[in-house]
Formats: C-alpha cells, sequence, structure tokens
C-alpha cells in the first residue's frame, strides 16, 4: 500500500510561513526540527488530514528563491478539500486569505480559488 505523505512547497521563511498556515489557514503544526545549518524539517496539517502533510522548505538557492509563490506557473497547485466550503470560505476571507473568485460551481463540486502567503494558488473544493 502506497500514499503521498508530503508536498514540498518552497518558502522564503520558516516562521512567517508557519505562521500563515496555522493561524490563517488553521493547519497544525506537526512537526518543526532543527537540522542545523539554519534548516529545519517543518511539516504542517489541514485539520482532518490522516496521511498527506505540507513540508514547508526554505528557498536556499537563487533557482528555487525564483520559484518560490510560482512553483506551477501560475497555475492551481494544491487542493484543499472541505466538507464546508461556504464556512471555509467565509473564515478564510476574514483571515485575510486573498481568493481570485467567487465560489463557483462545478461537475465536481463547489470549488473557489486561493493564494498562500507567497501567491501559490490552491483549489478549495467542496466534493459533490
Amino acid at each position: 500500500m502506497q500514499h503521498l505523505s508530503l508536498v514540498s512547497v518552497l518558502v522564503s521563511d520558516y516562521d512567517e510561513a508557519i505562521a500563515f498556515y496555522t493561524d490563517t489557514l488553521g493547519f497544525r503544526l506537526t512537526e518543526d526540527t532543527d537540522l542545523g545549518d539554519a534548516k529545519r524539517w517543518v511539516v504542517v496539517t489541514p485539520p482532518g488530514a490522516r496521511e498527506t502533510g505540507v513540508l514547508l522548505a526554505l528557498a536556499d538557492t537563487p533557482a528555487q528563491v525564483e520559484r518560490v509563490g510560482d512553483q506551477t506557473g501560475g497555475r492551481v497547485f494544491l487542493f484543499l478539500t472541505t466538507d464546508d466550503l461556504p464556512g471555509d470560505h467565509q473564515r478564510m476571507l476574514a483571515a485575510g486569505v486573498r481568493f481570485l473568485e467567487e465560489p463557483r460551481r462545478e461537475t465536481f463540486g463547489h470549488v473557489v480559488v486561493f493564494e498562500d502567503l507567497y501567491g501559490n494558488r490552491w483549489d478549495l473544493i467542496q466534493p459533490a
């Protein structure tokens, strides 16, 4: 049996990324381990997540720094599933999350696109 355990997101600063994911999005800080040389192993997980987390990876090369906030060339990068899109949308709006559109209905469910603190695009999805 296999499962996807982590997805890596390039960040400019560990602490500001932790604050955004925990305070703004409501994720849980699962791990924050000092690896030495200013490196840390930082994992955040959405509420209710059982298997998949987000590894906050500090960009430390010029190529990585250039990709912070644009890891996919402007396409939606990550997909956050919810059972309460209207409630989560309102809570995230109140917390200052930047949404790029109003929630819409698609064949697969309700969806709305938002950006993280660096500009990576996410879908917030409530499946049909």
